[in-house]
């Protein structure tokens, strides 16, 4: 049977039931084992591997052929299906009870030694001992190993289970510019300098939002697109320049239809690689997330929730809590569970009072175990009556067993987030985080505004519809205690999503950017085009985006986003693979009307 794509069958597609069947494979040899006279293939395609057998006894010149193969040569090969002997079976392959009897094969390219392990032999850890630098500068080679297969096909199913879900609600899928307007959204823009538009740039989107917006002015109702976004600013393992996400907007809606809608999207995007998140959704307040778990985005997987015990220590004999508490700072605290006996004196007092603390930005930590009887341990409870730490143990919900923590500041804010961040560490380090298990929230009632160096700024974007309307005479303190229609949706301590219900009124528009300091000719220079658009009849809206890449990593499990992006820029946003971003010829600047800057080393001559 003569090899073409159309009889070709995929290392997945064949099984114990095609024995005795003749099929044509093609794939990447993987591994070869020459045992004298037999010579075994293990042919990979994006499917899975199947095992070849060359049998120099039935076909002498496939089998000297077979033996100048190498890894990652590309083959096409044909044969008959068989059992294996009980004794050869590998259950670590899907296809291990099965082996293909090679009467054809043709070398259709050769492969150069690669730079690392490709095979599935090589193990989980090898995204440990290979730098990641050399894995993206052979990407085409890191994207073969089945993990990596595993997680950009994983990808794809999760988008298309979200782009059903939509399409089948009654969404429209719209496309909105790259090239267009620079607009302050909170990170840098990505410019693009215009040949044909001498001195003026287009920018490269932070997000659609204008245009989906305008789109709802537009009449569609029902908007979606897995965009492309772009932001120059710093990276971290869940950020990078360039990044994908699943963006929509709706006409006529609440908040209830947008949270609806959206945890719709995120259980079809678990099922689609066979995992359940439980619906629906916790909701927490902003301000409650801030004060419970010290984060506008709480890992909800398990508890060690604050407990605020600035009134039960006011009056206490532990002087440095006595001075805090009477001069308008706070104390609060949570219980470790379970880990009294396991945590030492000296690990507590050296380690999580010492270093640990300081790197979660705090000064200091004080601890107390809880003991049966309703007694305490610690270098301090001598300065505490029983009553006091009865009271601080209900305020933490302490157990027998744990070990109570607390912190204290002459700052609220400070003391939720260093005890924020400690919860986070202690939970990380000590294995008190359940396996497996997928816990989501809704983050509301965001503030509208934030102070910043004495000028109110907006948290998230202009354009977010505030709970009660906004009017000229409102005090500074009324404006900063004012909250949004705003929302944000976390997957187990990650931020995976965000959006609001916006504002369709035109005069409230000019409202907000008038408090923040606005001029008229700022707004007509930033959104003229989008400020009228108002005036022509814009119906109630709202939306949200889903950070795809962030979203993807969380439900396969990888350490990075890069792991899950095809062909990531690094830790520096630089692209290993295209050497980009790289000068350019002194011609396309000068087509755009673009001078290097000369470094002031060679203008002062030196």
């Amino acid at each position: 049977m003569k090899f073409t794509w159309n009889n070709r069958q995929t290392c997945a597609e064949i099984t114990e039931q095609n024995v005795n069947d003749t099929v044509c494979v093609a794939g990447w040899v993987d591994t070869t084992r020459d045992h004298g006279h037999l010579l075994f293939i293990h042919l990979r395609d994006r499917s899975g591997t199947l095992q070849i057998v060359c049998d120099e006894n039935k076909n002498q010149g496939l089998y000297k052929q077979s033996k100048t193969l190498r890894s990652e040569f590309v083959v096409n090969v044909t044969g008959t299906i068989q059992m294996r002997s009980p004794e050869t079976i590998n259950s670590s392959m899907n296809s291990g009870t099965i082996e293909l009897i090679a009467e054809e094969l043709e070398i259709l390219s050769e492969a150069k030694t690669p730079p690392f392990m490709v095979s599935e032999k090589a193990t989980e850890k090898m995204d440990l001992t290979v730098d990641e630098d050399i894995r993206l500068t052979y990407r085409y080679l890191d994207l073969r190993r089945q993990t990596m297969q595993r997680n950009i096909i994983g990808r794809s199913k999760i988008i298309n289970a979200m782009r059903d879900t939509l399409n089948h609600a009654g969404f429209l899928d719209i496309e909105t510019p790259f090239l267009t307007k620079s607009t302050p959204e909170g990170a840098r823009d990505y410019l693009v300098p215009s040949r044909t538009h001498k001195n003026k740039c287009f920018a490269l989107p932070q997000s659609p939002q204008l245009f989906k917006q305008m789109l709802m002015m537009s009449g569609f109702e029902r908007y979606y697109q897995v965009a492309r976004c772009f932001r120059d600013e710093d990276l971290r393992p869940n950020r990078q320049p360039e990044f994908t996400q699943l963006d929509l907007e709706a006409s006529f809606v609440n908040e209830t239809d947008v949270m609806t809608v959206t945890e719709s999207l995120i259980q079809a995007a678990f099922a689609s690689n066979g995992l359940t998140i439980e619906t629906p959704f916790k909701h927490i307040k902003y301000q409650d997330a801030m004060n419970t778990y010290g984060s506008d985005a709480p890992d909800c997987r398990y508890d060690m929730t604050f407990g605020d015990v600035t009134e039960t220590f006011k009056n206490c004999g532990y002087k440095i809590f006595n001075s805090i508490a009477n001069a308008g700072g706070a104390i609060k605290g949570f219980a470790i569970p379970g880990l009294a006996n396991e945590l030492s004196k000296n690990m507590l007092q050296n380690d999580l009072a010492g270093k640990s603390i300081q790197s979660c930005g705090g000064k200091g930590l004080t601890w107390m175990k809880v003991l049966d009887n309703n007694e305490f341990e610690s270098n301090i409870v001598q300065f505490f009556t029983n009553e006091e730490l009865m009271a601080a143990r209900e305020a933490v919900n302490g157990n027998v067993g744990d070990v109570m923590v607390f912190v204290a500041d002459g700052s609220l804010a400070t003391v939720n987030e260093v005890l924020g961040r400690f919860r986070v560490l202690v939970a990380e380090r000590f294995n008190l985080i359940p396996e497996g298990v997928y816990s989501a929230c809704w983050v509301t009632d965001f503030p509208l505004f934030e102070l910043n160096d004495g000028q109110l700024t907006s948290p998230h974007h202009p354009f977010t519809q505030p709970t009660e309307p906004v009017h000229d005479g409102m005090s500074q303190e009324q404006l900063l205690n004012m909250t949004t229609r705003a929302y944000d949706v976390v997957i187990n301590g990650q931020e995976v999503g965000g959006g609001s219900i916006r504002i369709h009124d035109s005069k409230q528009q000019a409202m907000i950017f008038k408090l923040l300091n606005l001029s008229e000719d700022e707004i007509e220079q930033k959104f003229g085009f989008f400020v009228d658009a108002l005036t022509y009849g814009t119906p109630p809206h709202g939306g949200l985006a889903i950070g795809i890449d962030r979203l993807v990593s969380i439900i396969l499990n990888t350490p990075s986003i890069r792991d899950v992006i095809a062909f990531p820029k690094n830790r520096v946003a630089y692209c290993p693979l295209t050497k980009a971003p790289s000068l350019v010829d002194e011609a396309q600047l000068d087509d755009l009307n673009i001078q290097h800057k000369t470094p002031i080393e060679e203008l002062i001559g030196g």
